[in-house]
Formats: C-alpha cells, sequence, structure tokens
C-alpha cells in the first residue's frame, strides 16, 4: 500500500485523468506491482550466478563470515524472490483485468456529459494522441475492439501472455516433487526464463498506459479543467483538449546489468566445458552408488566444494551438482554418485555398471566440468569444534573434510585450528555404510597409531533395519569390531537425541565456537537451526552451516 501512495503522489498531475477514466485505483494496484516486478527481476539472477557468488565468497571471507554465510543461501533467496514475482504478476494481471472493464465501460456508456466517455473520445479520428486503448470510430458506435482482442493484438498484451504462461511454467515444474523425480522436466522448463526475460523487456514498449504529457499539463491543468470538460477545446475555456502519451519503457534499465551478468556466467561455463576432463578410475560401491574419479588440467578445490558435471552422451544441456569427496591433498577429484534418476542411471550404464566385465578407459562416456564452487562446509577448519552432520548421500561433503584432516596430520600440518570434530552420519539402510567405511576405518586406525582416538568422535546411527539384520546384530554384538562397518564405535540404532548431544559438547567445551555442518534434509536442517540457537549462552557459541544445491 505504501507504494501505491508512492506513485499516487509521484503521478498525481500526470494520472489524474487516467484516474477519473478508472474511477477506482486500479490503475495504482497495477503500476506499482509493476515497479515492484522490476526490482525483483533485476534480483532473480543474480543467486543462480555461481562464479560471482564463489568470487563475493572469496573476496568477503576474510572480512566477514556471517557475510559469507548469507551468500550459501542463494538459493532460498531465489526462491524467495519468485515468490515475489509470482504474487506481484498475479496482482498486475487481476489489476488490468478490472482497468480494461472500466475501459471498455468508458466506451459503451456514450454519454457526453459523462467525463470517462469524453476521456475514451479523444483520439478517435486521425488524433493519435489518445487514452483509452479500446477505439472506436467515429463512423461506428460500437468499440473496435474487446480486453481480449487488445490482450492478443496489442504488444503489451501479447507479451503479458507469453510470460505468465512461461512464469507458471517455471513455478509449477520447480515443486519439489517434480524437481526430485523428474529433473529433466524442472530443467528444460526452467529456461523458458530466457522467453520470461526477452517478453519482460518488450513488454512495456507497447506503452499501454498512458498519461497526461508535460506539455499538455500547461494548457490543461486537471486540478483546474477537469470540471469544464464540456468546455475543453474552446478559446474561452482556457482549457485545451489534453494529449496523452505512454511512458517509455523502463524495465530494460533494472534487468540489463543482471542480464549481462548472467550471460558472462554461461560463457565461463562453455569455456569450462570444453576443456579436457579424463576419467582415471570408476568405482561401484553398493547401494547403487557410483564413484568417479578424474582429472583436469588447472583444477584446485578446497574441501566441501561441488562441481556440476555434464555427460555430451546423455544430454548436452543438463548440467547436475555433486559434492567433491576428494581431498584438496589428492591428486585427482572424485564424486560419488548415488543412482536415483534416468540421468544418473544413463551415466552409470555408460560407465559399465550394469555389465559384469570391466569397462575399457577408451569407452567411458566423457563430461564436462563447471567448477569448483564454494559452500558452508569450506569453513570447518576455521573453528575450534566442528559438529558434522550427514544424512544418507548427504555424508559426501564430510569425505573430503575427513580425508583432508587425515592428510593434515600425516604431513603434521601444525597449521590446522580444529581442535576436536563430532561426526553423526544417519542412514536408512546397511548397504550405504559400505562406501564410506573403509575411509572411517583408514582414520580409525591412523588416529589410533599417532594417539589421538580423541580428536575425532563419530556416531553412526541406522533408522532403519530389517528383521534379518537385527538378528545378526544381535548375535554378533559383543564382537570387537561392529558388525556393520567393521569399525570399533558401535553403530547405534534410531535417531540422537540432539538436545542432549548439543548439551554435552557445550558442556565439554566451555567458551569454544561450534560450527555445526548439515548435509541433509530440511526438517532436519530446521532442528539442527533450532538446537543451535538454544544452545547458545554465554559460555558456548553453536554458529549453524548448511549446504545448498
Amino acid at each position: 500500500k505504501g507504494l501505491i501512495k508512492i506513485y499516487i503522489i509521484l503521478y498525481q498531475r500526470q494520472y489524474i485523468c487516467p484516474f477519473m477514466l478508472l474511477h477506482q485505483h486500479a490503475l495504482s494496484w497495477a503500476r506499482a506491482p509493476a515497479a515492484c516486478l522490476n526490482f525483483n527481476c533485476m534480483l532473480i539472477l543474480l543467486p543462480v550466478c555461481r562464479n560471482l557468488l564463489s568470487f563475493l565468497r572469496g573476496s568477503i571471507q576474510c572480512c566477514s563470515r556471517t557475510a559469507a554465510r548469507q551468500l550459501d543461501r542463494n538459493l532460498t533467496f531465489h526462491k524467495l524472490v519468485a515468490y515475489m514475482i509470482a504474487f506481484h504478476t498475479a496482482v498486475h494481471i487481476i489489476a488490468h483485468l478490472f482497468n480494461f472493464e472500466y475501459f471498455m465501460d468508458a466506451q459503451l456508456n456514450r454519454n457526453h456529459s459523462h467525463l470517462p466517455f469524453i476521456l475514451s473520445e479523444i483520439g478517435n479520428d486521425e488524433n493519435v494522441s489518445f487514452l483509452n486503448p479500446i477505439r472506436i470510430s467515429s463512423r461506428l458506435t460500437q468499440p473496435q475492439g474487446s480486453p481480449t482482442i487488445v490482450m492478443f493484438t496489442t504488444i503489451a498484451g501479447l507479451t503479458g501472455v507469453v510470460i505468465t504462461l512461461a512464469l507458471i511454467l517455471i513455478i509449477t515444474s520447480s515443486m519439489e516433487v517434480i524437481r526430485r523425480s523428474y529433473f529433466e522436466v524442472f530443467w528444460y522448463t526452467h529456461h523458458l526464463f530466457v522467453i520470461f526475460f526477452i517478453g519482460l523487456v518488450f513488454h512495456g514498449f507497447g506503452r499501454i498506459v498512458r498519461g497526461q504529457t508535460s506539455r499538455s499539463l500547461d494548457s490543461n491543468d486537471p486540478d483546474v479543467c477537469a470540471d469544464r470538460f464540456e468546455d475543453w477545446g474552446k478559446n474561452e475555456s482556457g482549457c485545451a483538449v489534453p494529449a496523452f502519451a505512454g511512458n517509455p519503457p523502463m524495465t530494460w534499465k533494472w534487468v540489463v546489468g543482471p542480464m549481462f551478468l548472467y550471460v558472462c556466467e554461461r560463457l565461463v561455463r562453455i569455456y569450462r566445458s570444453h576443456q579436457k576432463v579424463v576419467i582415471t578410475k570408476v568405482v561401484m560401491h553398493p547401494s547403487k552408488t557410483l564413484e568417479l574419479q578424474m582429472k583436469k588440467k588447472g583444477f584446485h578445490m578446497e574441501v566441501g566444494q561441488y562441481v556440476f558435471i555434464q555427460c555430451p552422451s546423455i544430454s548436452r544441456l543438463e548440467w547436475h551438482p555433486f559434492t567433491l569427496t576428494s581431498a584438496p591433498e589428492e591428486d585427482y577429484f572424485s564424486v560419488h554418485v548415488r543412482i536415483v534418476g534416468d540421468w544418473t542411471q544413463a551415466l552409470y550404464e555408460a560407465c559399465g555398471g550394469n555389465k559384469s566385465e570391466l569397462q575399457e578407459a577408451w569407452k567411458l562416456p566423457k563430461v564436462a566440468i563447471d567448477g569448483p564452487f564454494g559452500t558452508a562446509s569450506e569453513d570447518v577448519f576455521r573453528y575450534e569444534v566442528v559438529m558434522l552432520v550427514g544424512a544418507g548421500i548427504g555424508v559426501t561433503p564430510f569425505a573430503s573434510i575427513l580425508k583432508s584432516v587425515w592428510y593434515k596430520h600425516i604431513q603434521n600440518n601444525e597449521g590446522v585450528f580444529t581442535k576436536k570434530i563430532y561426526f553423526y552420519w544417519l542412514c536408512p539402510e546397511t548397504e550405504a555404510f559400505e562406501w564410506f567405511a573403509d575411509l572411517l576405518q583408514s582414520l580409525e586406525r591412523q588416529m589410533t597409531e599417532k594417539d589421538m582416538a580423541d580428536f575425532l568422535s563419530y556416531n553412526i546411527y541406522l533408522t532403519r533395519w530389517k528383521e534379518k539384520e537385527a538378528a545378526h546384530l544381535r548375535v554378533h554384538h559383543e564382537d570387537e569390531n561392529d558388525p556393520i562397518t567393521g569399525l570399533k564405535q558401535k553403530t547405534l540404532y534410531g535417531k540422537p537425541n540432539w538436545d542432549n548431544e548439543f548439551t554435552n559438547i557445550a558442556s565439554t567445551h566451555p567458551g569454544s565456537k561450534v560450527g555445526v555442518f548439515l548435509c541433509g534434509p530440511p526438517m532436519l536442517g530446521k532442528s539442527l537451526e533450532k538446537q543451535s540457537i538454544s544452545h547458545t549462552e554465554a559460555g558456548v557459541k553453536f554458529i549453524f552451516n548448511k549446504e545448498n544445491f
């Protein structure tokens, strides 16, 4: 409402005649959301400029860790801006529907003592200075167009229909159920944003909303001449026939900068996609998890970062994000891909996952890599005490962190600030443990040899199990090593009591800043964020960080 009032104040004289024609403030309800749309459309592309965000994150990291963490919420911000675009679009459309009804009524109510009709009559002949976009010829008594005809025969109407349809498809296909189950639908319809922005830029070129010109305001002051409309144009009246003109299009001024940045972003991605990537090793893990080890010239990474992968033999347009599971100290970089959709299944088959014999290296598919890009996990070594929480395949960012910890202690790196790591892994099935168990066993052995067993505390939770598994676990419960993971630390069953966990850590490390890092479902994220806030006291501070893709 405040923005609507501002519009009424700023354009009071210029738009007095349109207000008289429309009777109501529907024009303000259309113009104010249009201004909000310009602002939000300026913002919508910025959160998906990944290279720009990585640059900003690295630049401000040294100055403000809090500001850097806000950049990790780029997709949340992107969604919120999209919701506002949808809302203001709906208000803008509804307001203009009312406007066109008022325009039509003004033409049909042919009463020469009625000001809206007089305003509608202006420009009916050869005069192009009209106010009412629904025109009527002087030889006819009925309007030449209807709101529907104007909608599909004017620049504003046609582009409005196109960008509205594009927006509906983009938003509906972005629902989580579609994004998770039919990613290709989400991916392809999301690229309708190109049509949306083209239509948005040209939408204002029709200049369908018109106001009184500055020169006309001098010869026809609405405050003085509004009550003398029957004498407009007569010499003795002092009120000339008002002239109207549409506002010049303004949207392009709002979106040209972000569009330029996004084009640069895509050019960088195209350049990277043509850099050679070599798959050096393919490992088929249990629970249909594929590990790709790769090399690329000039590739440098940090812990917890992620890359986008394209496989041209599957699709030249699709890029999918995967967390790097290798450590910066290794001479290759790797990802673990869980087979859950059409694209990942096609990659699994292209790498020979459905064949019993070994795949020859020259038969492996070509891939393109875009990245790496920074995430919240990059900050893990900036905290003295760290909580790592992974759920299912969400453990992948922490594989990189734990490997890097291992290498740093092997190399006697005294610059490691982190003194204690608490690692929690919640997994619904026993098979998913297998690919990660080797790393944990190596870490456990290494820490024991270096007399650093207290450095890493890990708790593995099995959240679901079958009766046969339960019987097997009861038989082997007294074994020295856990029957599932082979670790000395036994697997726990059910879900952790987070309140107890946070309380114990707070009492063990008074006066510390504890970094809480999660890669898992939103509900778990809300629970951990709530615990971080409630257990932050004068003595200890929990800082919550979540991975976002």
